[in-house]
């Protein structure tokens, strides 16, 4: 799954129809200096599990599954490749290294003989060279999604795995009638940035693991999140969705839950990944009573992590529902504004090393555009929109995509408005935004 293609590091999609999905999956890389022992490379990736990952080069074998003659089970994936990389001598760069490593694997496979399918699914954190050979200075990384299927019958076919839903319309059947290859990253060689940006995180880990073998070389006993050699059940999906399926017409839906995974724990103490997803309040009257509510969401390790909101009195615990690592927690406090929430997230109870992180987020009402439409033969543009600020509704100004200024929306209410004469040409798209920090884009709708 994991061999260079004749070009490895073109983006090639061979599919009409593309769902990339969109979340956080990685969420920091090793920032240098990058040594010799790591090829140059990173020496690891963080994913927003709070996982850390070194790049995979030792050699350590699995005591699961035994190797055969001149094919040793590694724990890492470590292809031979003739005159590039011996994998029988010591791994040195560049005079004996690969031409591509990993710092994470999974591995799929869907046969089946009566509907006549015969799907790979690979995804990785990849190390590999702009030009394929060895050659210090072009070290790229990026993040791979593959899916490659021998299609039997013309049609959609919707493929979901752990990281998206892709849809196909496959016009003539046949061997590798799908065939996507998604690299998200590549860019300056040696700037390993890119790959936080790609679809492939949190990393899947296999279910009986961590993983401890010796690698040979030091005599030292390392983790791994899954072993290669073997498939077997994984979680880690950011979607809750640990597995592979393919459906299409007739009827066709087959599905897979096991995976190969590779990736080597690291000894690297990292702080507790937390992310920004949305701290907003909502107040108005009932019956003369003030109704106050803060809403919090932010992304973090999943259980036995632990989220609070530690900037109120009591503290809050934010709740998870489903391991994938989607926090949140409502207060009933009517807040005093300008008004900054803090959220500490601890993930020490599943990574030992792991210690705790403090996110500050800014508290604001909810913008919600509700009309954005232009009249092509007026030249009007009208603007709706509403803040979740009822009792106390703050100015709202609009503003086009480029930034140009419209005007501020009219309005004694929650809700606001604005029509003015906008020439020669529409916006394309424009942002109202609350003097509470609260803010909303949309596309503007073109009418005659």
């Amino acid at each position: 799954m994991h061999r260079p293609t004749p070009h490895p590091l073109a983006l090639l999609i061979l599919a009409s129809i593309i769902q990339a999905p969109a979340q956080a999956a990685l969420f920091e890389v090793d920032p240098g200096p990058y040594l010799p022992a790591t090829g140059g490379f990173a020496a690891w990736y963080q994913d927003t599990h709070g996982r850390v990952l070194d790049l995979c080069l030792s050699k350590a074998v699995s005591s699961r599954v035994p190797g055969a003659p001149g094919a040793p089970s590694y724990m890492c994936v470590l292809n031979p490749a003739p005159g590039v990389f011996d994998d029988t001598r010591p791994i040195s760069f560049p005079s004996n290294y690969p031409d591509e490593t990993f710092w994470f694997t999974a591995d799929a496979a869907i046969t089946d003989a009566a509907s006549g399918i015969d799907l790979t699914y690979g995804t990785a954190i990849e190390a590999a060279f702009a030009a394929e050979d060895v050659v210090d200075g072009d070290q790229v990384s990026f993040a791979r999604v593959r899916i490659r299927v021998d299609v039997p019958t013309p049609g959609t076919y919707i493929v979901t795995h752990p990281y998206g839903v892709e849809v196909f319309d496959v016009p003539t059947a046949g061997r590798r009638a799908i065939n996507m290859t998604r690299d998200i990253g590549i860019g300056s060689p040696k700037t390993y940035t890119g790959a936080l940006k790609g679809d492939v995180g949190p990393f899947l880990r296999g279910a009986g693991g961590p993983y401890s073998e010796t690698n040979p070389a030091t005599g030292a006993s390392e983790r791994f999140i899954g072993d290669p050699n073997l498939q077997e059940a994984v979680t880690g999906s950011p979607f809750n969705t640990n597995f592979v399926r393919i459906e299409g017409p007739n009827g066709l839906d087959l599905r897979t839950e096991l995976f190969s995974v590779s990736g080597k724990l690291s000894t690297v103490a990292r702080p507790t990944p937390v992310i920004a997803q949305r701290s907003t309040y909502s107040r108005h009257s009932e019956n003369g009573d003030l109704r106050a509510q803060q809403d919090l969401f932010v992304q973090a390790p999943p259980p036995p992590a632990t989220a609070t909101l530690i900037s109120q009195t009591p503290n809050l615990n934010l709740s998870e529902a489903n391991t994938t690592g989607a926090w949140y927690a409502q207060s009933v406090l009517n807040p005093s504004l300008p008004l900054n929430l803090q959220v500490t997230a601890d993930n020490s109870l599943a990574i030992p090393t792991s210690t705790p992180t403090t996110l500050t987020l800014a508290l604001t009402d909810l913008v919600v555009i509700e009309r954005a439409e232009y009249s092509l033969a007026s030249g009007q543009l009208t603007l709706v929109a509403s803040t979740s600020d009822e009792s106390s509704p703050p100015v709202l100004s609009a503003r086009t995509g480029n930034g140009a200024t419209i005007g501020t929306l009219s309005g004694n209410g929650a809700v606001k408005t604005l029509t003015t004469g906008l020439s020669p040409i529409p916006p394309a798209k424009v942002t109202v935004t609350s003097a509470n920090g609260g803010s909303d884009s949309e596309e503007v709708v073109l009418v005659p």
